[in-house]
């Protein structure tokens, strides 16, 4: 008579978990794509697909949240939490169209220091969701989340010098215009890594 009541069983963790690998995923294939631009096409396909598959697990947490009575953490944190998730995947999907459709042929140093930042930045992420599920290692979270935001200053001090260079540099002006919005966008994502990781904080501080 009251099974209506019982919650649905959504496996949140694992969602972020998928979010998160995808991301990574993502992350790696830009980085080659900047290392190799002679197959930008090819890799900003790849980064493409792995955009969608991406979106599909958002609107799926989504879809579980709406449909779930009783959930592991707060509401409007899981809501937050891949709706930032999924920012970094848009903004790496982003830039690697640019980098396809500008038809880019070669980058600067900052460039390539930013996409292994990238890297190394959505490694984090995932370490700080993937401990979500346990608050047991609380300390341990909140260390990738530290690191999470000092890789999102060095990529900030990157962008600032990249910038620098692109002014100080003689080149044509849409070749300037192109590697400053590369620069940007990269740099952007960085900053939606730092989200996700000041709400994983928020999370693990809300239940310390």
């Amino acid at each position: 008579m009251m099974s209506w009541f019982v919650p649905r069983e959504a496996k949140f963790f694992d969602m972020f978990n998928a979010a998160a690998n995808l991301m990574v995923e993502g992350s790696k294939e830009l980085s080659a794509l900047i290392d190799d631009l002679s197959h930008a096409e090819a890799r900003a396909k790849a980064i493409k697909d792995i955009e969608h598959k991406a979106d599909k697990v958002t609107h799926e947490a989504v879809e579980a949240l709406h449909a779930t009575f009783i959930t592991p953490l707060d509401r409007d944190d899981i809501f937050r939490l891949v709706g930032k998730m999924d920012d970094i995947m848009d903004y790496i999907d982003a830039a690697s169209q640019r980098c396809h459709l500008f038809d880019i042929r070669t980058v600067t140093p900052e460039v390539r220091e930013l996409a292994e930042i990238i890297v190394r930045s959505t490694e984090q992420v995932r370490k700080a969701v993937g401990g979500l599920e346990n608050m047991k290692n609380s300390a341990q979270v909140i260390s990738f989340c530290v690191e999470i935001s000092r890789l999102e200053n060095e990529a900030d001090h990157v962008m600032r010098a990249g910038m620098a260079k692109l002014f100080r540099e003689e080149m044509g002006y849409k070749e300037f215009i192109k590697l400053k919005e590369i620069l940007e966008l990269l740099e952007s994502v960085t900053d939606r890594c730092k989200d996700v990781g000041n709400i994983v904080e928020g999370i693990v501080l809300d239940h310390a």
